[in-house]
């Protein structure tokens, strides 16, 4: 145990140590822990192996003792004349037998919360209407209070004092549907803008191209009638004179060239 204390202390003055695990550190009794941590606060010795209190260190602010999965029969008078602030004392797992070895903690003046879990005592008669009877400043036995009302952890009281509850939820949610519905009327808007701009769609464009197809189609078809006009001309005039009309000088290079070779 005293090597465990020098390796937990890395380097700091006894006095200045507020807080020392010494958990599964073996060690029938209390060894190298002296009256110098005087400003210890909180101090575990789960499953250490202890059979016995005595040399508990005089400790004045040690307000939380762990002393669970022990072998502790007795001698507990020796925490109330030597951490008379104790609040919080963990006894469970240990071989306490009955209400007489814990008489006492009756001197305890401000302990609130003590454990007594697998010990022979927690089997007696009457165990819990007992033990609040002995210890007046009691509020929470084994994790319950004189009701039968579980004692909130630290984590419980920490969600409700930042707020952080069921109805939290449902705004998350509201603030959500309000955020869509003002990007639908975002989207709305941009469409009219675009409108109004003059932006030309996809649609458009291949609206235009029909239309642009189709006029194509009609001026070609005009033109095939213009032609028939006027072959319809050249018959009539042969008719008429009985000799076959020469074409126009204005016909193609090809004509042109048959022509002078038949001359």
């Amino acid at each position: 145990m005293e090597k465990r204390i020098e390796l937990e202390k890395r380097g700091r003055p006894s006095n200045q140590i507020t807080d020392l695990n010494l958990d599964n550190c073996r060690s029938t009794n209390i060894v190298g822990l002296t009256d110098e941590f005087t400003a210890l606060e909180t101090l575990s010795l789960i499953n250490v192996g202890l059979t016995t209190l005595k040399g508990f260190p005089k400790l004045p602010k040690l307000k939380k003792l762990e002393l669970s999965d022990n072998r502790i029969s007795s001698g507990l008078s020796n925490l109330t004349t030597s951490a008379p602030e104790l609040t919080h004392l963990n006894l469970s797992g240990n071989k306490i037998k009955d209400l007489e070895e814990l008489k006492p903690l009756e001197n305890f003046k401000h302990l609130d919360s003590l454990d007594l879990f697998n010990n022979e005592a927690t089997s007696m008669d009457s165990y819990r209407e007992k033990i609040f009877a002995l210890i007046p400043s009691l509020k929470f036995l084994d994790g319950y209070d004189a009701e039968e009302r579980e004692a909130q952890s630290d984590g419980e009281d920490d969600d409700e004092l930042n707020g952080n509850d069921s109805e939290d939820d449902g705004d998350d949610i509201e603030i959500g549907d309000e955020e869509d519905d003002d990007d639908d009327v975002d989207e709305e808007e941009d469409d009219d803008d675009d409108e109004d701009n003059g932006d030309v769609s996809l649609a458009d464009v291949y609206n235009d191209d029909l239309d642009e197809d189709n006029s194509d189609y009609v001026e070609e078809g005009e033109g095939d009638d213009d032609d028939d006009i006027d072959s319809d001309e050249d018959e009539a005039n042969e008719s008429a004179t009985g000799q076959p009309q020469e074409p126009a000088a204005e016909e193609s290079p090809a004509r042109g060239k048959k022509r002078k070779h038949d001359g």
